[in-house]
């Protein structure tokens, strides 16, 4: 094939970790404590979902002296976090669950973040169309590039399984866009050298995985969301997320829109619609009773801090970050920084509101109270404090950024060498384990993976340079030299 068939697209950030920000994010917002992970792979979703929040959610009012004005306008959007409670893997690949049960564990977990709430993680072994009583009335049920993995015959039992027998309050599923391929190639032309063609032989499209049974269009998505959504009970929303950085020369790239497709499915409430689930799945639990029961390979408990939900004095507080003040010889700092402060977290019982009520119930404090802002951007001045003076750079933060972690180039593309096939019934699926796509690393080292967090320091401007992070490519033909 000609190199001008095959045309270079880019991704920022990568595509997989673009559709694990759009989960992590419905998450966020829906305020989502309990989490299953259908197709979890080595389990790179749910040791995200391990991380400890900031702080605990806001306190009931009776903690706090003054409610009302501690908490009005503070809790914006970039401030909400995810507080799981519950986490569940699901797989059938037992090679791939060994690596989420270690990657998993509490003596994985970062010991310089305090945990200030609880959490279970389960880690179960088996196929989506077998029957687990522990999902049932899950809060949400994820499952991210996994259906176009699914043999026919495990694609139908899918929904009846999950919006039916289990009936989450949610469910995510991502999916590719087929219709995105033809941005590989000029019009008119298809890239079969180095995609997939149909292995079912059904249709004459060329996917990017050896083992997708299908990829829809966005048309043929929306056809099948709104389908299983009215069947169950639910309503849905649709998009594309994955758009190509760089412009289409044929002016294609509204037209196709982003990579990979995306749903919310929400389920609808009332004894109508629970009795109609419950009718229509009972022909699935019978089915699942001949089958070999899931097996439930890990259970890892995270242990809170022991002072969260105790809150200390308003006065001990203050004077606490007095000292810190003081110790710093600071004028200003930001709110993050003083909570960052183990000893003060744990005196506001894990509660960052307990921290604003003690700084703005102090005269010693003058706090900076902005809606554009994080409150944990909010600034601490201290009265009296000598103008001029520089500020403390948090102990916590990079002191300097090398641009050595961010040179690293990162190609994604239609192979995937890496990606290992897991065994549902009579077929092959893989999970989003990471990444469906190969991403191969041009230097020595990994940068992605020695960030478990996107983390940046801010600028005295609050603005991230992302021009310092890596460049990152997808291509069909992964084996074509530089």
């Amino acid at each position: 094939m000609s190199g001008e068939a095959e045309l270079r697209v880019t991704f920022f950030p990568p595509l997989y970790l673009q559709r694990r920000i759009w989960v992590l994010d419905v998450l966020r917002r829906e305020q989502v404590t309990e989490i299953v992970d259908i197709g979890c792979g080595e389990g790179q979703l749910l040791a995200v979902l391990c991380q400890p929040a900031l702080c605990l959610p806001p306190p009931d009012p009776d903690v706090l002296t003054s409610p009302s004005d501690v908490t009005e306008t503070t809790i914006q959007a970039d401030d909400l976090d995810l507080h799981p409670r519950r986490i569940t893997g699901l797989d059938i690949s037992s090679h791939a669950l060994a690596s989420a049960i270690e990657d998993t564990s509490p003596a994985a977990a970062n010991a310089s973040y305090t945990r200030w709430e609880p959490l279970e993680v389960n880690i179960w072994h088996g196929g989506l169309e077998i029957f687990n009583p522990a999902f049932v009335n899950a809060e949400c049920i994820v499952a991210t590039e996994v259906v176009e993995h699914l043999p026919e015959e495990i694609l139908a039992d899918f929904t009846p399984m999950i919006l039916g027998v289990y009936h989450p309050r949610l469910l995510l599923v991502t999916t590719p866009s087929y219709g995105f391929n033809a941005r590989f190639s000029p019009p008119g032309s298809t890239n079969i050298a180095t995609g997939f063609p149909d292995p079912t032989k059904r249709t004459d499209r060329v996917f990017r995985h050896h083992d997708h049974k299908f990829e829809w269009t966005v048309e043929e998505f929306q056809v099948w969301c709104s389908g299983i959504a009215q069947e169950w009970g639910y309503d849905v929303d649709t998009t594309t997320i994955g758009r190509a950085q760089e412009k289409d020369r044929w002016g294609r790239d509204e037209q196709l829109g982003g990579a990979s497709q995306v749903a919310v499915f929400k389920r609808l409430e009332g004894e109508t619609w629970a009795a109609t689930r419950e009718k229509k799945s009972t022909k699935m639990k019978e089915k699942s009773k001949s089958q070999k029961d899931h097996r439930l390979l890990e259970t890892h408990h995270y242990d809170a801090h022991v002072r969260a939900g105790k809150r200390g004095w308003a006065e001990e507080i203050a004077k606490a970050v007095l000292d810190k003040f003081e110790e710093w010889e600071a004028a200003e700092l930001r709110l993050e920084e003083i909570w960052f402060v183990e000893e003060i977290g744990a005196m506001c019982g894990g509660w960052f509101e307990v921290l604003i009520e003690a700084i703005e119930g102090s005269t010693k404090f003058n706090l900076q109270r902005s809606k554009d802002q994080r409150r944990g951007d909010w600034r601490v001045l201290l009265d009296g404090g000598r103008p001029g003076k520089k500020k403390r750079t948090s102990e916590w933060a990079l002191e300097e950024q090398t641009d050595d972690l961010f040179e690293e180039v990162v190609q994604e593309g239609y192979r995937s060498d890496d990606d290992p096939g897991f065994d549902w019934g009579s077929g092959l699926y893989s999970s989003d384990s990471g990444v469906d796509l190969l991403w191969d690393i041009s230097k020595e080292g990994n940068a992605w993976a020695r960030q478990s967090a996107w983390t940046c320091e801010s600028s005295e401007e609050d603005v991230v340079d992302w021009s310092r992070w890596s460049t990152l490519s997808a291509a069909w033909d992964l084996d074509k030299p530089e």
